[in-house]
């Protein structure tokens, strides 16, 4: 008897219907054809121990399983509930009329119970995009594919279950979430906050023009300074994400597995934070099995590199191409895939070896040699794709027990907010432009074009601070976003001004400057 039952392969942020073809013979054989990868292979071991323990005999005969389209690879655990579905129905212990309807995928334990899988969200996408009727998913999954509206997705304990369901002999009921209400509700939720910051208001103020006009940004500043407390406060002040943002970026952390149980939607934006001895293919992604990396995972969010020197060079070199195109293919000899990774990069780093160049209350005891080669293990391509450069400096304790906390960041987030809104009327006829640090070289001349004095002072900034010629379209981005703050619709001298205060890396005397 041959019966068909449904299910879906994730490559990537594409998915694919696939059809589980089984048929019963005469004989006792078992063959798996579709280009099945030795997790597949090995799950008829896992489904003869399920049917066993849900109270069916594993059927004898000669079976066949044809995996369709078989030309494309199919990998992982999540085939084991269609395959034992398609089996049973096959041999007449189970109702097969119903099948057409729905969408399975699940991992089976040897005891018949469902086993959370990866890649939920997306597969419900593409359910319902297939015009499935329901969807069935581990109980675990259940949340993340619920989010899906216009498919009933039911969340399944056991195998014994999904039966009971297929067969209409116990009633389920789908799961309904609200997903409007918990996404705007978990929006404004922050555990971190600027109020906790103490002192630092020029630091402060950077991580707002950064975050205004999503710049790239990097910090410089001895131990203790307060480098990663303050980038990661930085979601806290960020735009809200959106429902489609929020969509894309759950898409990504459900293919990867990162999504906890209790989770739907991803409602703040991503704080990644990766340790630097990560490797190049769990930065940007790929492997044996193709996997999204940490600039993937912080799409519409923040990806911050702490100690940025002592990450190896090679790694970060990999990172100046996505910085600019906002997504990273990858292609290997089996495989292309393409990922999203429209991040903001934020960055720390000492600024010596010993961590005190320039630090006032600490002598510094390296050499002017030492210094610049610390300082060269951050290439000029890379250091090109960071539009502020803002130095910190350690508060004192007398200063710190005396401090007011500072502004919270939801009062900083609404200026940020003003200011973002300006950016999306003034770039709404730009396809893939949303906010200033996305501007190209003519929108720079078109909306960021300074006045005649703000001209003439910008030009003495570049020679007498020997500012390399890179670091001009990179301070009229940054000033048109403080213009923006200051609801300013033409980019004035003042925020010329503050803007060429955060090129100090590219001042040509930065590591020659007396301690």
């Amino acid at each position: 008897m041959l019966v068909k039952t449904y299910c879906a392969a994730v490559n990537g942020l594409q998915v694919t219907t696939v059809t589980v073809e089984v048929n019963i013979a005469q004989g006792n054989n078992f063959h798996l054809t579709g280009l099945a990868d030795m997790a597949v292979r090995e799950s008829k071991d896992r489904i003869v121990a399920a049917t066993t323990n849900s109270g069916f005999k594993f059927p004898y005969g000669d079976i066949t399983v044809n995996m369709a389209p078989a030309d494309l690879k199919k990998e992982g655990s999540a085939f084991d509930l269609p395959l034992a579905i398609g089996i049973l129905a096959a041999s007449d212990k189970m109702k097969g009329d119903q099948l057409g309807q729905y969408m399975l995928v699940g991992e089976l334990g040897l005891d018949g119970r469902l086993q959370p899988i990866r890649g939920a969200l997306p597969i419900a996408i593409r359910a319902r995009a297939e015009h499935f009727k329901a969807l069935i998913v581990p109980r675990q999954n259940v949340r993340e594919a619920a989010v899906v509206n216009n498919l009933e997705v039911y969340g399944m304990e056991t195998l014994w279950d999904v039966i009971q369901l297929l067969n209409g002999e116990k009633h389920f009921d789908p799961t309904i979430i609200d997903t409007r209400r918990e996404f705007y509700e978990q929006q404004a939720r922050f555990d971190l906050d600027y109020a906790d910051v103490r002192g630092q208001e020029s630091v402060k103020r950077a991580l707002e023009v950064a975050a205004a006009g999503g710049h790239n940004l990097i910090m410089i500043g001895p131990p203790g300074s307060g480098k990663s407390m303050m980038a990661k406060r930085l979601p806290s002040i960020l735009p809200p994400l959106s429902l489609a943002e929020s969509l894309e970026t759950t898409q990504i952390h459900s293919i990867a597995g990162k999504l906890s149980r209790d989770t739907s939607l991803i409602s703040q934006r991503p704080f990644r934070s990766p340790h630097h001895t990560i490797s190049q293919v769990a930065l940007v992604g790929g492997g044996s099995t193709p996997q999204p990396g940490e600039i993937s995972l912080a799409h519409n969010g923040v990806l911050f590199l702490d100690e940025l020197p002592e990450f190896n060079k090679q790694t970060l070199e990999v990172l100046r191409q996505p910085l600019e195109d906002r997504r990273i293919t990858i292609s290997r000899a089996k495989y292309t895939i393409e990922y999203p990774c429209s991040f903001m990069f934020v960055a720390s780093m000492n600024p010596c070896p010993c961590g005190y160049y320039g630090d006032p209350t600490h002598h510094c005891v390296c050499m002017p040699g030492q210094i610049q080669r610390y300082m060269n293990k951050i290439s000029g391509p890379l250091l090109d794709r960071i539009d502020i450069h803002c130095e910190i400096q350690a508060v004192p304790f007398a200063q710190l027990s005396q401090m007011q906390p500072g502004e919270p960041s939801a009062v900083i987030r609404e200026r940020v907010i003003a200011a973002r809104r300006m950016q999306e009327e003034r770039y709404k006829s730009h396809k893939g432009i949303h906010c200033n640090a996305q501007m190209t070289e003519r929108m720079i001349h078109q909306y960021a074009e300074p006045d005649a004095a703000s001209l003439d002072m910008l030009r003495m900034a570049m020679e007498r601070l020997k500012l390399s010629a890179r670091a001009y379209s990179r301070i009229l981005k940054v000033a048109r976003t403080i213009a923006d703050l200051a609801g300013s619709e033409q980019v004035q001298a003042m925020h010329i001004a503050e803007a060429i205060g955060y090129r100090n890396l590219d001042r040509g005397d930065w590591a020659e400057r007396g301690v």
